[in-house]
């Protein structure tokens, strides 16, 4: 009897002490995972000035050309009441003498613009393979500033004429291609699962936010002194950046010399199932027949298309629509991408919450894919038949352009679910192949508008609708979110 009771104390003592042994290991390991919450948006802000910083520079064209070539302003139709600045009737401000002004036809503008594309389609998946060998800090870095450099030299290059132009902007594409290829290797090593959709909408968001300010900034500059100081001024604050990017930015947890002991362990132990520290070869081969892998590039191609289409258009539309002047289509053409910059950052939040109420990461890839593919892709098709009706053209163009960006937690991060591993080089070989979209959106939209003027436009946001559902329902189809089997660790088996 006393044996037996002896035995049911020890008993009870060791549940109470397993108990509270659990207990210790959930408060640490919540600990931890307020701590990582804490501090993953600093080093996702990193990367999104990082895209902002490209994205500036990359877009500095698109509103200087307007300052730079001869051209005459179109007087706004659209009644003063809808609040533009200064009212319809108003001759617009002329720009600082100073500044030289060329004689490009628009056939020429439309090689200047697309050359930084040619550029960024040659080493966008060479700076994914890079940065996985070498580090997303050096290769990102070194990019960015090589783009700063080369921003800096803009109006000299279009003193000097038109090939020299032409060039400059070439190269400026490669090392711009480079950047941001590489920079997604920083997420294999630093995002764990549960977090890689937040983490990479807060980056990526950067890039909408690039564009809305160098649209809107850029013609005040322009306007105030002169178009080559929209150069400066980006390509002086890239320099400034980049060299801070070197200062704060790390590739792994394990060289960071200021992270906390409790994030570190988190992050690692997320990952150590999923990155290999040992070098291993590309399967070329398990790459080129995986369907995964395709569907991932044939709906960012897809996506992509939509993006291009805006970013390329918009402005053109509004003008050929409504015949604004150039300032009042400068702030109607920024307006889509401050809406996409906030939807972008929601975006990833949206996605959270959904891995957070233990849906299947497949699932949630595919629903923010969807929501930010077809409804935009519906509401562009819809534009030809709204009778030129200015305010609802103009919300289904915000819309369109804000809700896009849902796509970026979905099918952009996608390739860090099915190769890990090699997510730098997928990453960088999905965004290279969705970038052949912003070369060829010009050439077939130029092609449309000019053989029928009165339907180009229909014609071409039918053409946009039909890729985007495509790729939308390939993706949809054979898209996963679980490590394929070329992408698993090999264990050998010694007897």
């Amino acid at each position: 009897m006393l044996r037996e009771n002896l035995y049911q104390k020890r008993k009870n003592k060791m549940a109470v002490i397993t108990e509270l042994n659990s207990t210790l290991e959930n408060s640490e390991f919540s600990q931890d995972m307020q701590v990582d919450k804490k501090h993953s948006p600093r080093k996702a802000f990193i990367a999104h000035l990082f895209n902002f910083m490209l994205a500036v520079q990359n877009a500095a064209l698109t509103i200087t050309m307007v300052a730079m070539v001869n051209s005459t302003d179109h007087q706004s139709k659209v009644n003063s009441s809808v609040g533009l600045p200064d009212g319809p009737d108003k001759a617009p401000v002329s720009l600082p003498a100073k500044a030289p002004v060329y004689d490009w036809s628009p056939q020429t503008q439309g090689i200047l613009f697309g050359s930084i594309n040619y550029g960024m389609l040659l080493t966008m998946v060479p700076g994914g393979y890079l940065a996985g060998r070498m580090g997303a800090k050096k290769v990102s870095g070194i990019s960015l500033l090589a783009s700063s450099l080369l921003t800096l030299g803009i109006p000299l290059a279009a003193n000097l004429g038109l090939s020299f132009f032409i060039a400059t902007r070439v190269v400026k594409g490669l090392a711009q291609g480079l950047g941001l290829g590489g920079h997604f290797a920083l997420w294999q090593r630093w995002a764990p699962p549960h977090e890689r959709s937040r983490l990479g909408s807060i980056s990526l968001s950067g890039i909408p936010l690039g564009m809305f300010m160098a649209i809107l900034l850029g013609g005040i500059i322009s306007q105030a002194f002169g178009w080559p100081f929209v150069f400066y001024t980006s390509g002086g604050l890239g320099c400034v950046f980049s060299l801070l990017w070197f200062v704060l930015v790390y590739d792994d947890p394990d060289s960071h010399p200021w992270i906390g002991i409790s994030e570190k362990e988190y992050i690692l132990s997320t990952l150590d199932q999923q990155v290999s520290s040992e070098e291993r070869s590309l399967p070329i081969k398990s790459i080129l027949r995986s369907l995964p892998f395709w569907s991932i590039c044939l709906c960012s191609f897809s996506h992509q298309w939509l993006i291009n289409t805006l970013a390329t258009y918009t402005p053109t539309y509004i003008s050929h629509m409504f015949k604004v002047n150039i300032r009042d289509n400068g702030l109607l053409s920024s307006l889509p991408f401050i809406v996409a910059w906030i939807v972008g950052l929601l975006g990833g939040q949206l996605a959270d919450f959904l891995l957070s109420k233990n849906f299947r990461f497949v699932i949630v890839r595919k629903t923010v894919t969807f929501l930010g593919q077809l409804p935009p892709s519906i509401l562009i098709v819809s534009l030809p038949y709204l009778n030129s009706n200015y305010i609802i053209t103009i919300t289904f163009l915000t819309l369109a352009c804000g809700v896009a960006p849902l796509s970026q937690p979905g099918v952009y991060v996608n390739a860090l679910d099915i190769a890990p591993r090699y997510s730098s080089f997928l990453l960088g070989a999905s965004r290279g192949f969705a970038h052949m979209s912003a070369v060829l959106v010009p050439i077939i939209g130029g092609f449309l508008l000019n053989q029928d003027p009165e339907f180009g436009w229909r014609n071409m946001f039918f053409l946009l609708f039909a890729i985007n559902v495509f790729g939308l329902i390939f993706y949809l189809i054979f898209g996963k979110a679980d490590v394929q089997d070329w992408a698993k660790e090999r264990k050998i088996t010694r007897l």
